[in-house]
């Protein structure tokens, strides 16, 4: 396997509104998606430490959609989020307070299909709309 990932992006809110902007499945389905052509329709959280999670990605056309889905393994709020998707990749989340902000940092396991660089790429796609979404709501 791969080395994980990392993308990073600071965020202009206190990390108590970052993490619910994150962790909250209707916010969710505001901002996760890499690009205008995916949209979040669903996602659902139990959000605790052996609580499941399902989001569900899907082509604004119909093309193609999947669902994502994992068990929280380290629920510390507001400071650090770690769960593990179904195939048993991790992904580690933490919100760090940054000066007038908070610094959003995740770490995860690539899967084995999609080159490094593209994976990397349309997480910190995603990351950058939720910035996004947090600074302008």
């Amino acid at each position: 396997m791969s080395e994980p990932i990392t993308v990073s992006a600071r965020i202009v809110a206190e990390p108590e509104v970052v993490w619910s902007r994150w962790t909250t499945p209707a916010d969710i389905c505001a901002w996760n998606a890499a690009s205008p052509e995916w949209h979040t329709p669903h996602a659902e959280s139990d959000l605790r430490e052996g609580g499941r999670f399902t989001t569900r990605m899907e082509a604004r056309d119909g093309s193609l959609g999947f669902d994502l889905t994992g068990t929280w393994q380290v629920v510390e709020r507001p400071h650090r989020l770690v769960y593990e998707l179904a195939d048993g990749r991790r992904c580690t989340i933490t919100f760090r307070p940054e000066a007038g902000g908070t610094r959003l940092t995740e770490t995860f396991d690539p899967e084995g299909q999609t080159p490094v660089d593209l994976q990397r790429a349309g997480w910190q796609s995603i990351l950058d709309r939720f910035k996004q979404y947090v600074e302008t709501a």
